[in-house]
């Protein structure tokens, strides 16, 4: 006679220990979009939720790039100057009266070169991510000065067009193009991380980088590889954040790699590596979003109290990542 297998816990508590910072994210996400349904009646407007993928469109497709960096334990200081690098060259070249297709292709090199270098910099001269990256911050940064000390408005009628286009239905709730790039580019880092070799490398060099190099894996070029996709993001984004403010601005995007770790981390993926999804990044923005939705809906909190709430829930998921590391010990 076979005997059954006898339950001795919760089922939620058998979940595979890196599911759960996700599921800990989707939660909050729930709790706090119930909480703005049942103080603002228009909160509960799909537009309020296309209106967050609109406004943080640029800082997902980053938030992306990111991912691969943190998945391997790295970190990526530089992609909130080279996004703002890449809209300003983009208003600088189409003010200069360049057509608007070699303008999109040079800005979409910048930061995949960029990060290229990077990536060579930190495993050729083994030298600390954040060293390098934190020069490659100050350079891109620099350059927008050095291009213009003032704002450079767009009047380019592509980037217009790109900006002010809408699809939507007929109750009148609508997207940007830019969600759709933002969905495309979740979509194909999604398909890269789950079903790919450079995505199992990626994993495995986050785990344990020593194990990896031991079974042959190339570490070197999976690490160029990760920050030249998350220079290529970054680049992107940038391009989204030109058609968000059709201008390109010297300070724009300060601080901008702060929130984007904060998404990630928030989304679930723990910071030594290893350990996360794409989903959960997703899911980090959209966080974010909603917290800057709740305090536009209130009118009386000031916008430092974003920060404020973000370093708290950051604070807050790194203590449960280090929770669940030690239960799982």
């Amino acid at each position: 006679m076979t005997s059954l297998p006898i339950s001795t816990g919760p089922r939620w508590a058998k979940l595979p220990r890196r599911h759960m910072p996700v599921l800990a994210t989707l939660a909050l996400l729930l709790v706090m979009y119930g909480i703005g349904v049942s103080q603002y009646r228009a909160f509960s407007n799909i537009q309020v939720v296309f209106n967050v993928f609109i406004d943080n469109g640029f800082l997902l497709v980053i938030a992306v790039g990111m991912t691969f960096v943190i998945l391997t334990g790295g970190i990526d200081l530089s992609v909130g100057s080279v996004a703002a690098m890449t809209a300003m060259v983009s208003a600088w070249l189409l003010q200069s009266g360049l057509p608007a297709l070699p303008v999109l292709v040079i800005a979409l090199l910048i930061g995949p070169t960029l990060g290229f270098l990077m990536g060579c910099a930190i495993h050729f001269f083994d030298i600390q991510p954040f060293i390098v990256t934190l020069a490659g911050m100050f350079f891109a940064r620099g350059m927008c000065t050095f291009i213009s000390n003032a704002s450079i408005p767009i009047t380019d009628g592509f980037w217009t067009t790109m900006s002010q286009y809408r699809i939507g239905d007929p109750r009148g709730n609508f997207v940007s193009i830019s969600v759709l790039v933002a969905f495309a580019v979740v979509l194909v880092a999604a398909y890269v991380l789950a079903y790919t070799r450079l995505g199992r490398n990626v994993y495995a060099i986050g785990g344990n980088p020593q194990s990896a190099l031991l079974m042959g894996l190339p570490l070197g070029r999976t690490r160029i590889a990760v920050y030249t996709i998350s220079g290529l993001c970054a680049a992107i984004g940038g391009i989204l954040l030109s058609f968000y403010t059709l201008s390109g601005a010297p300070l724009i995007a300060i601080g901008m790699e702060l929130d984007v770790i904060a998404a990630v981390v928030i989304g679930g993926t723990v910071l030594t590596g290893g350990s996360g999804y794409i989903f959960g990044t997703v899911l980090g923005v959209l966080v974010l979003g909603v917290i800057q939705t709740l305090i536009t809906f209130d009118g009386s909190l000031n916008s430092w109290w974003t920060k404020i709430v973000i370093g708290g829930l950051l604070f807050a998921f790194i203590l449960l990542q280090r929770l669940i590391g030690i239960r799982y010990k």
